[in-house]
């Protein structure tokens, strides 16, 4: 039986389902912070950086607080350039970071996150109508990946869970591409030469070994580029990051550690299993760590600078902690309702990564019905070419699960193949 033509959902009918989504979730968000030393001199990214390039060297930051020595400091102490409110404040430790993005460089990242916002429901919106699979929804979590992946230089490498689609958007992968694994057609939805970024990891922390491996591949062939890995909150209890993180501190890895703390784990609250902040953990290995509000793209594009630059200078690796928000299921299988508190989630709505951008452009004069109108049209452009890909991929052939399982064939897998084409024969038969 063939799919069925589904119109795009309509922008309004979304934005309240969104709407009523937000308030049925909550976690509570983390109190505590601590910070190591983590000194700096220039950034340096490419030309094709949508945000340009500063040639101004920041100073040495105090940022200096010895693991345990003290108890970590009240919840504004997480790092903050721009406030739920849409304030900009200044922050000796970071301001000269994002001193080249203007309001220009702040409209560019804002169409970045409400592009990849609409994306994420429209993805949302074909699991419901039964086209994907499954989708792992990045509601909230806008901030936290635009605003380090903008941060990255083309040569620099990605290494992913399943929700890092903004991250995804941002290196260029073709929106078709996002939704090729998630509806079944493939084991790998791109090529992770042609955009600098290795497709998904399903297994939960693995992506780190991998960040840390590349890395040390790098300093051995002379470059400067880095590898980030991002992975949420839950993944710090696996073995593999912490054995990532003795590896990359111990060979002086240049590797940035990006954990997105959305405050849960599926359904486990990060309380369960960090009774201190998660930067905490990175300075027992070795390795300094920045605590930034992941709401705030300003302040996590500061903060994703200064890990690379670190790095670029052969300092060895970062862990930044991007305190944010899963304001969505886990994955669409999951039921949120059973575990979330309403009250909290909807203390979290009013800290909206996007929602603090229109205010601050508001104030500038620059938040225009022409470029409110210009985005929401590439919004609904991207969700609608998405929409068409996805409905256009077609089934691969049965037999073609095995093209791929080695480089070259085995009689083992030549067996199984025969034994398998003789099963489906079966149903052509009947």
């Amino acid at each position: 039986m063939g799919r069925r033509s589904l119109a795009v959902v309509p922008w309004p009918d979304i934005g309240q389902w969104c709407l009523e989504l937000h308030k049925s979730d909550g976690a509570a968000m983390e109190r505590n912070m601590l910070r190591q030393d983590v000194s700096r001199t220039a950034v340096r990214t490419s030309a094709d950086h949508r945000v340009p390039v500063t040639d101004r060297t920041p100073q040495e930051p105090p940022l200096r607080v010895s693991p345990g020595a003290e108890p970590a400091g009240p919840p504004d102490d997480v790092l903050q350039l721009l406030t739920p409110e849409g304030v900009r404040r200044s922050h000796a430790d970071l301001d000269d970071w994002v001193a080249d993005v203007g309001d220009d460089e702040l409209a560019a990242l804002y169409e970045d996150m409400v592009v990849v916002r609409r994306l994420d429901l429209e993805a949302t919106a074909l699991q419901r109508q039964g086209e994907l699979g499954l989708w792992p929804p990045l509601l909230g979590q806008e901030a936290a990946q635009v605003g380090s992946a903008r941060a990255l230089r083309r040569d620099d490498f990605v290494f992913s869970s399943y929700r890092e689609n903004a991250v995804a958007y941002c290196r260029g992968v073709d929106l078709t591409d996002l939704v090729r694994v998630w509806r079944g057609t493939t084991a790998s939805g791109w090529d992770p030469f042609a955009v600098g970024m290795a497709t998904p990891t399903i297994i939960i922390g693995a992506q780190t070994l991998h960040a840390t491996g590349y890395a040390m591949g790098c300093v051995k062939d002379g470059a400067d580029s880095v590898a980030v890995a991002y992975f949420g909150d839950g993944a710090t209890s696996e073995g593999d990051v912490n054995e990532a993180m003795v590896f990359a501190a111990t060979f002086r890895a240049p590797v940035v550690f990006f954990c997105q703390n959305n405050q849960f784990a599926i359904s486990e609250p990060v309380g369960l299993v960090a009774v201190r902040p998660l930067a905490d953990r990175a300075p027992g290995f070795g390795i300094p760590s920045l605590r930034v509000d992941g709401n705030d793209v300003l302040a996590v594009t500061a903060a994703t600078r200064i890990a690379l630059d670190r790095a670029r200078r052969g300092e060895g690796p970062t862990f930044i902690e991007a305190v944010t928000y899963r304001r969505g299921p886990h994955t669409t299988s999951d039921d949120p309702t059973r575990y979330v508190d309403p009250a909290v989630a909807e203390e979290w709505c009013a800290k909206d990564p996007i929602l603090r951008v229109e205010r601050l452009l508001e104030s500038r004069g620059r938040l225009t019905a022409e470029l409110t109108a210009a985005v929401t049209e590439h919004a609904d452009a991207a969700a609608a070419e998405m929409r068409r890909g996805c409905l256009g991929l077609e089934a691969p052939p049965p037999l073609s699960v095995f093209d791929h399982v080695y480089t070259a064939p085995t009689s083992w897998l030549e067996r199984q193949k025969s034994q398998y084409a003789a099963y489906l024969a079966m149903f052509e038969e009947a």
